[in-house]
């Protein structure tokens, strides 16, 4: 590592995803400290403590209720409190009110953290991304959304039920919104290094882009009306976010944070290309090679988002 540190992990919110994430942390992680900060303490402590039983199984972790004044020594702190989405509730109404929920635990994070590392679950994800990275006045490489890692997880899965083929040798990206506007990056993907449609055309596989999208945009709300909630998911892919910056591996993963000037004109929007992260946060964002479909239709997710996040934000 590239420096001396103590494994500790901050989830900010004990509902069902910070507890699926803490589980998956303690599981997969390399992290001797994780804790989980929530308004119900008695939900965080009981959540800690059914993790921590299990703990003998895997690894000696701590893992424990605390209070925002853990966020002082932690390597990685994680926001995923809000609220889900009620009846005859707007998306902009619910985006308001997750966004000063955000805000407020950013506050809060800060009074005590001086160059965190944060990392943003909480829904919208885009936006709230934007709104933890302009209240924090942290640099945008340390302001990280989960963006679009667990849409590319539901693509790579479908590709790999089309394809026949281990999921692991599939590298294919969902890029822009965490939501309807996402963009699949079809033209550059590869299947064990070769190109899709190669590969396809060699096994005897038609591959249809239009269903393969929208199975994979609506993957969320089919495993919602199934079981009620999504959390398991969302819990790898964060994990998988986490151990990437814990054991500073340099991957390459599709997430959001807010676009710098060499962005053009996605400058200053909270969006999903490949980044290599590690250490440090996000080290470089990558510009894929898209068709020009990919590029019309990222630009316009780019706009709703911009769009958006200003109805949002201001």
């Amino acid at each position: 590592m590239k420096e001396s540190h103590r494994d500790k992990i901050v989830v900010i919110g004990a509902g069902n995803v910070g507890e699926a994430i803490a589980y998956t942390l303690m599981v997969r992680v390399q992290a001797n400290d994780i804790v989980l900060v929530d308004l119900n303490e008695e939900r965080a402590q009981g959540a800690a403590l059914d993790i921590a039983h299990g703990t003998s199984f895997f690894k000696q972790v701590w893992v424990r209720k605390g209070g925002y004044e853990e966020c002082a020594d932690a390597k990685i702190i994680i926001i995923t409190a809000g609220i889900a989405r009620k009846p005859g509730q707007t998306r902009l109404d619910l985006a308001k009110t997750n966004v000063s929920i955000v805000k407020s635990i950013t506050q809060n994070i800060m009074k005590y953290a001086k160059n965190p590392l944060i990392l943003v679950v909480s829904n919208p994800a885009d936006v709230t991304t934007a709104a933890v990275y302009k209240e924090s006045g942290l640099p945008s490489g340390r302001v990280i959304g989960s963006g679009t890692s667990l849409d590319t997880a539901r693509f790579r899965h479908i590709l790999s039920e089309k394809l026949h083929v281990n999921v692991e040798d599939i590298n294919a990206y969902i890029l822009g919104e965490h939501g309807d506007s996402q963009v699949p990056i079809f033209s550059s993907a590869n299947i064990g290094g070769f190109p899709l449609y190669d590969y396809a055309q060699q096994v005897g596989i038609t591959l249809d882009e239009e269903e393969i999208a929208r199975r994979t945009k609506d993957g969320g709300a089919e495993v919602i009306k199934l079981k009620g909630a999504t959390f398991y998911g969302i819990a790898m892919a964060v994990s998988n976010i986490v151990e990437t910056i814990m054991k500073d591996d340099d991957a390459i993963l599709p997430v959001a944070h807010v676009l710098d000037e060499s962005f053009d004109e996605w400058c200053g929007v909270a969006v999903s290309l490949p980044c290599r992260i590690g250490w440090e946060g996000i080290e470089q964002t990558l510009r894929i090679p898209m068709n020009e479909k990919e590029k019309t239709d990222m630009d316009k997710s780019v706009g709703i988002l911009r769009e958006f996040t200003e109805q949002v934000i201001g």
